[in-house]
């Protein structure tokens, strides 16, 4: 094997600055929608309306069961074929969305099956109304006790976008795949792009750190112990 040579790849840092961008925006995007729609999900599946119940099942179900690719596609392929000519990166963030909402809906559903039975008939008890009981008594502390789950799998998130670059979506990934190829230097290249994933990992960890000291009494209480 030659000489490393990291330069040639480093010389098209604005491309790699512009792939690094749409990966944060990507995964920010996908997770703040992941997250409202799978909390929605929850709460339907545990709901009384049997076809809401059937209907979040189904979708959990199919997403949590097919590949990431397979449903880029079907989204990509799928909307087109309706006439609904949409750049990559919407196509990307639609897809993601719809594949972290099923996983998150998991995931806040057990979180709201954590709660004690106690809190709910006191809540009920207090005249509160469903919406009431979710909002006030239910969501914060469901979210905390899963918030480790959630936070890691919003990291998968970000490592799973790298498959947006097989619809022409700019990313990391797709950057790297122009680099390599016009310079013919994979090893460098790749290696670059794992070493900005690994990064971008790190402190995506941080930021939910961060934000979940923000959040929740209880872990500002325990840090400071700490």
């Amino acid at each position: 094997m030659g000489s490393l040579n990291f330069s040639i790849v480093f010389d098209r840092w604005d491309m790699i600055l512009q792939g690094i961008y749409l990966t944060i925006r990507l995964t920010l995007l996908a997770t703040a929608g992941g997250f409202v729609l799978g909390t929605f999900c929850a709460i339907g599946k545990r709901g009384k309306t049997v076809w809401i119940k059937k209907l979040c099942s189904a979708y959990i179900e199919a997403i949590r069961n097919t590949p990431l690719l397979v449903q880029i596609f079907l989204v990509y392929f799928g909307l087109s074929s309706l006439g609904l000519s949409l750049h990559a990166i919407t196509v990307s963030i639609i897809a993601l969305t719809i594949n972290v909402g099923a996983y998150s809906a998991e995931i806040m559903r057990a979180g709201f099956d954590s709660i004690e039975k106690g809190q709910l008939e006191a809540a009920e008890t207090l005249g509160l109304s469903r919406r009431q009981v979710y909002w006030h008594v239910i969501l914060k502390q469901a979210m905390e006790r899963v918030y480790p789950a959630l936070t890691s799998q919003f990291v998968l998130l970000m490592l799973a976008s790298s498959i947006c670059s097989q619809i022409s979506a700019e990313e990391l990934t797709a950057v790297a795949n122009f680099i390599q190829s016009d310079t013919y230097r994979p090893f460098e290249t790749y290696i670059v792009a794992g070493a900005f994933y690994i990064l971008l990992s790190f402190l995506l960890r941080i930021v939910f750190w961060v934000l979940g000291l923000m959040l929740f009494q209880r872990r500002r209480n325990l840090q400071a112990f700490i």
